[in-house]
């Protein structure tokens, strides 16, 4: 039987009705919004990162031309904190304290960029000028930034009054049972590596607009977010202490957000608190500089690793030490990234022992929490490159040992060590459907061609899973409007996934309409009283399905109303084009004539809830193929093939756009970038002079496609795809790469980012040693 594919709804290919309005310049970002009478804040950062300071005197900048305020810590001491409620609980039952940040720093500075002062005038201009007026006198001390180093006995104190750089202590798994499996062990394996500390760089840098509406008795904030539900209780929750009811929180277009754009920052507290003192709009605009040295970071993990294995190649246990760098606070989410992603760490594996023990320490940086993937990327690529170790020194296959060692379709729903309940995958199936893609068979005689030329070619691949759309809900309201289009409004938050088309296309489908006649509402505490926000690839999954369902709930509506004004039974009229009408006739009435006769508002409003109790588990094959200039280190990817089990797809274009997407960031972290600390605590990657984004001429033609099981937890089937590129990318590469080194020099382990300049050392170190 041949299924139809509708037109707009689920599974169509359409293309994204937003862009129409991006490409022409008609996107309206925070920067674009100017309330009459705007004043512009500035921020005085702090230039080292370890010290106590003072500030003698703030007289001369509030003397300074066009300025209206000057804010220190001294004058915020009502309201109160960043906090986070992310501590895990340690082995002895204990919560460790958390370093919360302040909205300005008091008497002491943790990391370069900490915030000392904030300015307000007519312009930024002269908001900055005078902000180098004030005089800030710092007795610097000694900073700790390296993850390694953080608990060496004599490394600097982050915070001296805590004796240690241990943040907390956590430990996931069975240490006993793990320890059996070691000692009954045929061979052991182990590795250790660096993940290396990455920056969002989004397109757009953040800035905040905030009003002081007196006649409402409360704050209007506008900025870009990942959820304006989120924001509004942390600010109005935990710094101002106030009725959420009173600060509505406004998100307008935004450019990019990849998790660091989820979390509410102190400038958002500053422009509220000038603007209410002021009683006049306070703007505040990021730029590139400051995102690099304040807006939370990524990855930034040691990692020590082993697994036990029988002589088979059968992986008995894995035990992980993990030292997760927090940086100089604890960030709203921060523990729970590396904390959760030990939860993933044995893949798609039949491991039946676990022991994984997480040290977070502070270190005089920028703090951490999630970048695209929160926590998964890191298990993905600690457990894949693991196996290629493995197979390595058990001379087997890395494509036989992976095989030997999938979690079987039979044993699904399959509980990991880790605690996680996947509910459905066909591992070897999408492994050896990317084989076939990649031509991993012939890839000898590619690499002879590489020889010929004088280069040397390597071939990797990576097997992920990873956890998304984590349980809870996203509620969806639906209005049917007087001119017949609909709105929907609903609690999530696109940073450029295309959720305006993907939402239109499911509510589209039940309502039967184009879906340039279905508007969607995103990021107002106006028009929704909650909202889940956007992350953890949980929008479509979750907010889909609440959609869906309320597309459902108003088409019955609209049925009964058309039903009763055409004197039908509602089983009898059908949804055709935005008309209403009795099947087999001409007898109908267009949405915008039912909207009118409708008797209660109610009638013309649909609901979708969809509460999901267990997280999805996308999987999938990357399958990476390089080769490298040994005179030059130069790597260039020669193809890249992608299967993927997404459970079910919503709309190809989208999908594949944020595949692209995730590749190019799991890409960059293997190839080229790096956040890097001068033992000082300078960033010394803090622009694109020398910080390295992936670039397109780094990039192949991608072969996407997905081998789809769909998933028991979510009610369409949907697994979710925001984060997999990226989770599938980076150990991809990574193993290509290392498996050039390894066939041409014997060399099996390199660390991220494998720039010309490590590669060739490696290369050179390498020969020397023979």
């Amino acid at each position: 039987m041949t299924v139809l594919t509708p037109k707009f709804g689920m599974g169509a290919s359409v293309l994204r009705k937003e862009d129409r309005t991006f490409i022409t310049g008609r996107g309206r970002y925070t920067d674009d919004i100017a309330p009459e009478g705007t004043l512009h804040g500035y921020v005085l950062r702090a230039p080292v990162a370890n010290a106590k300071f003072t500030i003698a005197s703030v007289e001369e900048a509030r003397a300074a031309p066009g300025v209206h305020l000057v804010l220190t810590g001294a004058d915020l001491g009502h309201l109160g904190d960043l906090r986070s409620g992310a501590m895990p609980e340690q082995p002895d039952g204990t919560v460790a304290p958390t370093r919360d940040i302040p909205i300005l720093c008091r008497d002491r500075v943790h990391h370069v960029g900490d915030a000392v002062a904030f300015v307000v005038a007519d312009s930024r201009a002269a908001a900055q000028d005078a902000a180098e007026l004030i005089e800030v006198d710092y007795e610097d001390e000694p900073a700790v930034v390296s993850t390694a180093e953080a608990l060496a006995q004599d490394a600097p104190l982050v915070w001296p009054e805590l004796g240690s750089n241990l943040a907390f202590l956590y430990h996931l798994g069975d240490e006993e049972k793990t320890k059996v499996a070691f000692e009954k062990a045929d061979r052991v394996v182990k590795i250790a590596f660096v993940n290396n500390r990455l920056v969002a760089n989004y397109m757009e840098p953040r800035a905040a607009i905030a009003e002081w509406r007196a006649d409402e008795d409360r704050f209007v904030l506008t900025t870009g977010s990942q959820g304006v539900h989120m924001m509004q209780a942390v600010l109005a929750d935990q710094v101002f202490r106030i009725d959420r009811k009173k600060l509505r929180v406004i998100t307008p277009d935004v450019g990019g957000g990849f998790g660091t754009k989820a979390f509410t920052y102190r400038e958002y507290a500053l422009v509220m608190e000038a603007a209410r003192r002021l009683g006049r709009p306070v703007k505040w605009n990021g730029d590139r500089g400051e995102h690099f040295l304040t807006d939370s970071q990524g990855r930034d993990n040691v990692v020590t690793a082993e697994m036990a294995l029988d002589g088979s190649g059968r992986f008995l246990g894995l035990r992980i030490e993990l030292l997760a760098n927090m940086g100089a606070y604890i960030h709203q989410f921060g523990p729970y990234i590396p904390t959760g992603g030990v939860t993933m760490s044995t893949g798609v594996y039949d491991i039946q022992a676990l022991s994984a023990t997480v040290k977070g320490v502070y270190t005089n940086t920028c703090p951490v929490d999630a970048y695209r993937g929160a926590g998964r990327p890191e298990a993905a690529l600690l457990i894949e490159k693991l196996v290629d170790e493995c197979a390595r020194q058990m001379g087997m296959p890395r494509e036989e040992i992976r095989r030997l060692n999938f979690i079987r379709p039979e044993q699904f729903p399959y509980r990991t060590p880790g605690g996680r309940l996947y509910d459905r995958c066909e591992l070897d199936g999408h492994m050896t459907l990317a084989m076939e893609r990649a031509g991993w068979a012939s890839f000898e005689e590619r690499l002879e061609e590489s020889r010929k030329r004088g280069l040397i070619r390597g071939i990797g691949m990576a097997t992920y899973i990873e956890a998304c759309a984590f349980p809870g809900s996203e509620p969806a309201h639906l209005t049917l409007n007087g001119d017949g289009t609909v709105t929907l409004a609903i609690g999530t938050q696109s940073n450029g996934q295309g959720h305006a088309t993907a939402y239109a296309q499911f509510v589209a489908e039940k309502l039967n309409i184009d879906i340039d006649r279905v508007h969607v509402h995103q990021g107002d505490t106006d028009e929704l009283e909650s909202g889940g926000g956007t992350g953890g690839s949980r929008s479509i999954p979750i907010g889909g399905v609440s959609a869906a369902r309320a597309g459902e709930n108003l088409a019955e509506k609209i049925r009964k109303i058309a039903a009763e004004e055409l004197e039908a039974a509602p089983a009898d009229i059908e949804l055709v084009d935005g008309v209403a009408r009795i099947v087999g006739t001409d007898r109908s009435l267009d949405f915008a004539a039912i909207a009118k006769a409708a008797k209660n508002p109610d009638d013309l409003k649909g609901i979708g809830d969809f509460r999901q109790e267990e997280p999805t588990y996308p999987n999938g094959t990357h399958i990476c193929e390089v080769e490298i200039d040994p005179q030059t280190g130069r790597t260039e990817i020669v193809a890249y093939t992608v299967v993927d089990d997404f459970g079910a797809t919503a709309n190809p274009v989208l999908l594949a756009g944020q595949v692209h997407g995730g590749i190019a960031q799991g890409v960059g972290q293997a190839l080229t970038e790096e956040a890097i600390y001068s033992e000082d605590g300078q960033l010394i990657t803090a622009s694109f002079m020398d910080y390295a984004m992936p670039r397109a001429d780094l990039l192949p033609f991608i072969h996407f496609e997905t081998r789809n099981v769909p998933s028991t937890t979510n009610a369409l089937g949907m697994k979710g795809a925001g984060e997999a590129g990226t989770v599938g990318a980076t150990p991809a590469v990574l193993n290509a790469v290392t498996d050039a080194l390894y066939r041409a020099y014997g060399i099996s382990h390199i660390e991220m980012p494998t720039t010309p300049s490590r590669v060739w050392q490696a290369i050179a170190e390498a020969q020397g040693d023979r």
